[in-house]
């Protein structure tokens, strides 16, 4: 008798939100926390897509307009958006900051193998943000890359801004 070897699929938690009518997913292992909208304050000379800081329990935390990060325009305000407040490794140390979202949704659990890769655009397009997309009840809900959503130096300056509000 020879046996079958299955080949254990990994299962993986994604917290799914709305950006405009996009659905998209972020690994919870990223995720810190999910607060409600508060008052951002503005920060000068700061680019677009950096709405400002928030105070989170006595620390700096910098907060990015997803929608606009996007392409999808400024993020309107609703009682449904909020702030998800994400952790990160740059340079070797511990980065947290906090990006809009319109609304949360739900955590699912999508096998490895449900999740197609990210659509082949061109190389005029930025698609490394996605990391990947799972059709689930005829919508796609694209896997945000929270890596590619900055570019390394664009988290550097949010790192090296956190540190200068410290002082």
């Amino acid at each position: 008798m020879s046996e079958l070897k299955t080949k254990e699929l990994q299962i993986i938690s994604y917290l799914t939100f709305n950006l405009g009518k996009e659905h998209f997913a972020l690994n919870v292992g990223q995720v810190v926390n999910i607060l409600e909208m508060q008052k951002i304050t503005s920060i000068p000379k700061a680019p677009d897509y950096l709405k400002g800081v928030i105070n989170l329990r006595g620390e700096v935390l910098p907060v990015i307009d997803t929608n606009l990060k996007l392409g999808f325009g400024n993020t309107l305000t609703t009682t449904s958006t909020c702030i998800l407040v994400i952790e990160t490794i740059i340079d070797n140390s511990q980065l947290k900051f906090g990006i809009m979202a319109d609304a949360v949704q739900e955590v699912l659990e999508f096998e490895e193998d449900m999740i197609l890769p990210p659509p082949s655009i061109g190389k005029n397009f930025e698609t490394e943000i996605i990391s990947g997309v799972v059709e689930q009840q005829e919508k796609f809900i694209m896997i945000l890359n929270i890596d590619q959503l900055l570019h390394t130096n664009e988290l550097m300056d949010i790192n090296q801004l956190k540190k200068n509000l410290k002082k």
